[in-house]
């Protein structure tokens, strides 16, 4: 996946800030923004640790959980036709929608990586 870093575990996204002529980061996952910036790799993985461990202690002291829940549930809003053809497709196949629509998030997710 592009513009992505690890740091400490977590992910962050990293994109150019043209008004700050710098890079941000970005943490994904949290509860919380926990953003942070650097001129090069370095410093935007030093900014990011700080960034991130000043999250978590804040996190820590407020008896707060960091990183977000996902129930594996969300809506999605599609036309009646996709949806209707996705219906037939998971039919045919005999297979629920619901699995349908993982098993094309996940085609999603493998040819995105």
């Amino acid at each position: 996946m592009k513009n992505l870093m690890m740091i400490n575990g977590v992910k962050a996204f990293i994109n150019f800030d043209p008004d700050a002529e710098t890079f941000r980061g970005e943490f994904v996952g949290l509860n919380g923004g926990a953003d942070f910036y650097g001129e090069s790799i370095n410093q935007l993985e030093a900014e990011g640790a700080k960034s991130l461990s000043v999250f978590l202690e804040m996190c820590q002291e407020r008896g707060i959980e960091p990183y977000k829940n996902f129930s594996g549930k969300f809506n999605v809003r599609i036309s009646p036709e996709v949806h209707a053809r996705l219906n037939e497709i998971a039919l045919s196949q005999s297979i629920s929608l619901n699995a349908a629509v993982e098993n094309a998030v996940n085609d999603y997710i493998a040819h995105s990586a």
